[in-house]
Order: C-alpha cells, then sequence, then structure tokens
C-alpha cells in the first residue's frame, strides 16, 4: 500500500469508527489515516497461494493464517494495517471490544511492490518489530521467485533467511513449517519490473 497525502488528524478510535464504515481500506499511524491501493493481479495470486500454503502446513497446529481483509494493530505505535498475510497461534487478542482488529499475529507476510518496497523493508517492518507476538516476517518478490524471511533470534535480533529460484525452499522455524517456492508462485508469470519512476499499483 502506498502513503498518499493524508486526511486530517484523528485518534486510534476515531480511526476505527470511520475505518468500519468505510467502503476501502486505509492504514492509520501518528494520528493520520492514508488509502490503500488495490494491487495488481500479480500481487493477489502470490497473497493468495501463500494463504493456501501456510493453510495447508498448519493444519491441526493451532495457527491459522489469514488474507489481507484481516486488521493489524501494533499496539506500542499504533499502526493499524492490513499485511498480505497474517498468522495467529492460539486465541485471537483483539485491541478492542469490537473484536475485528488483532494484535498478536506470529508471522506477517508482505508482497512487495515497487512503490512500497522501501516502507515494507523499513518503516513498516520498524512497527512491526515491536510486536512482542510476532516471531517472523516474510517478504515476496512479485517479479522473481524470491522469498525474505527475518526471524526474531534469542538475542532480540532478527535473523535473514532467502530463498531464490523455483527449486528452492524456506524453513520457517518459529512454525515448524517449510514452504516451497515453486508454490508460493504457482501459476505467475514473471514480467520484468516497471521502469524506474513508472506509475505501478500498489498493495
Amino acid at each position: 500500500m502506498g502513503l498518499p497525502e493524508p486526511i486530517p488528524r484523528m485518534t486510534g478510535a476515531e480511526f476505527l469508527a470511520l475505518e468500519r464504515g468505510a467502503a476501502t481500506k486505509h492504514e492509520f499511524i501518528n494520528g493520520e489515516v492514508h488509502d490503500m491501493a488495490g494491487g495488481t493481479p500479480t500481487h493477489a495470486l502470490i497473497g493468495a497461494n501463500v494463504t493456501r500454503e501456510l493453510g495447508m502446513r498448519l493444519g491441526g497446529r493451532g495457527c491459522n493464517p489469514y488474507s489481507s481483509d484481516l486488521r493489524i494493530k501494533v499496539e506500542e505505535t499504533g499502526l493499524h494495517t492490513y499485511p498480505d498475510v497474517s498468522v495467529v497461534c492460539g486465541e485471537l487478542e483483539f485491541a478492542d471490544g469490537e473484536r475485528d482488529t488483532v494484535t498478536n499475529p506470529v508471522l506477517l507476510v508482505e508482497v512487495l511492490s515497487p512503490s512500497t518496497e522501501a516502507y515494507d523493508r523499513g518503516g513498516k517492518f520498524a512497527h512491526y518489530r515491536r510486536m512482542p507476538s510476532l516471531q517472523a516476517y516474510l517478504l515476496a518478490d512479485p517479479f522473481t521467485p524470491r522469498l525474505e524471511l527475518f526471524i526474531r533470534a534469542g538475542d532480540g535480533f532478527w535473523r535473514l533467511s532467502t530463498a531464490e529460484g523455483l527449486e528452492t525452499t524456506l524453513v520457517i522455524e518459529p512454525l515448524g513449517i517449510t514452504l516451497a517456492v515453486a508454490e508460493i508462485y504457482r501459476g505467475v508469470k514473471f514480467g520484468p519490473p516497471p521502469p524506474h519512476g513508472a506509475p505501478v499499483q500498489a498493495g
């Protein structure tokens, strides 16, 4: 998702009241509400593949994957957003009594795009790292079969593992599962990224 010009500042409670009646999704941070643009078909397909594969691998483990319809809140920073895929283990924990904004994901997944990659890798990940429940953060490249996985290490640092190529696999240790890159990119037709500075759809 992109970060265009914000509308006037508001509180988190005011945002949720607005968002629950909105026809489109928004991100909320530092008192500002930002539109979330629609994604490309490739972006949507990769997200759906990730959700499917996680669902198959996590069956019977007490963990469930959720699509980008699930709103996540980072309690410590106030970020409200919609990751492409979220995984929660055990009972869902909610931000308020409406029980529609979750605060305890174990894994978050973002499918990159040229317009959002810097944010997903930088500022957004900085927010996500403040969630005590989060153990893993997965990034999927839409232009080449490449997955990057950040896992929270015991010393508080995050360890990076990369799987590149359709023949490779990636172990998500906190969940005890392995993902095949070929399955994450099933049906994806790869093409070159847009020229630098060209308009792209965010997601």
